[in-house]
């Protein structure tokens, strides 16, 4: 999931051009994209759309409303359909959150008749979900990822999303909670669509730190993730070349051996699996 573009729920005319796209995943808004007296027809209108699409070769997330508000039992009801990957959940506070969250997504999955479970994407956005983290990861098996809101965590507080450092520290702090629960970490958006060398820098800090992939707002933004998230060609033959001095290793009785001139044992191997399997997904070998 390199790429996840954003899709306002309210805007239908959008969707089929967000499913021909270039996106490894496609989120549909319900929550910050939608007035309060458009929800309503904007989740009828979204349910409708998944319950005719079914299961898409794509990621399909769907943001619903956060769960202490009026609008989140409609909103599960309305979009937990045959062919939904992920619900991603605004601000979840506490596990006890995440615990009903899951809890209702189990309940609509069984009146609707989904049998592939739906996983849960939490948005880390608040200053408590930040410190709470690892907590909110490991609260329910249904979590599948942690996902990053800069945006949320930093206006309003006055905190300089341009300052390197300061988005520095949330990222690494989210991406040890993810590692920790053995969740993956998602970035999150870039709000400056006109800032492509912007976007491009925060999505390589996330890249660095091991996040699988960024959220865009704008199509524009889905080429830059793709090629930010891609494996690289040198990592991807060096990752082949230490899976296949494995053999060898093991005959030799070498728990560490050096390939390239670097050395290798258990968690590099381990990398160096993940970048085949992820090269393999992308066509690449």
């Amino acid at each position: 999931m390199r790429s996840k573009l954003f899709v306002p729920g309210s805007r239908p005319e959008l969707f089929p051009k967000a499913l021909a796209g270039e996106a490894d995943a496609l989120s549909f808004d319900l929550e910050d994209s939608v007035v309060a007296d458009r929800k309503a027809e904007a989740r009828a209108v979204l349910g409708g759309w998944l319950e005719r699409t079914g299961a898409s070769a794509r990621t399909i997330v769907v943001r619903v409303n956060p769960l202490d508000g009026p609008h989140f039992a409609a909103d599960i009801d309305a979009v937990v359909r045959p062919g939904l990957t992920l619900l991603n959940l605004p601000k979840p506070e506490t596990p006890a959150d995440v615990v009903a969250a899951a809890e209702a997504l189990e309940a609509a999955e069984r009146r609707h008749g989904v049998a592939q479970p739906v996983g849960l994407l939490l948005n880390i956005e608040t200053p408590r979900a930040l410190r709470e983290a690892a907590a909110l990861a490991a609260a329910h098996p249904r979590v599948a990822g942690l996902q990053v809101g800069l945006g949320d965590l930093f206006e309003p507080f006055g905190i300089r999303r341009r300052d390197a450092a300061n988005v520095h520290r949330v990222l690494f702090a989210v991406r040890m909670a993810a590692a920790e629960a053995g969740v993956f970490a998602c970035d999150g958006a870039f709000a400056d669509i006109r800032d492509a060398d912007g976007c491009r820098a925060e999505a390589a800090m996330a890249r660095d730190l091991g996040f699988i992939g960024k959220s865009c707002i704008h199509p524009s933004q889905v080429a830059l993730a793709n090629a930010v998230f891609r494996p690289t060609d040198e990592e991807v033959a060096h990752a082949l070349r230490v899976v296949a001095s494995v053999e060898e290793a093991a005959q030799d009785g070498r728990g560490a051996w050096t390939v390239d001139g670097r050395m290798v044992d258990a968690p590099f191997l381990l990398r160096a699996r993940a970048i085949v399997a992820a090269a393999q997904r992308l066509g690449l070998v």
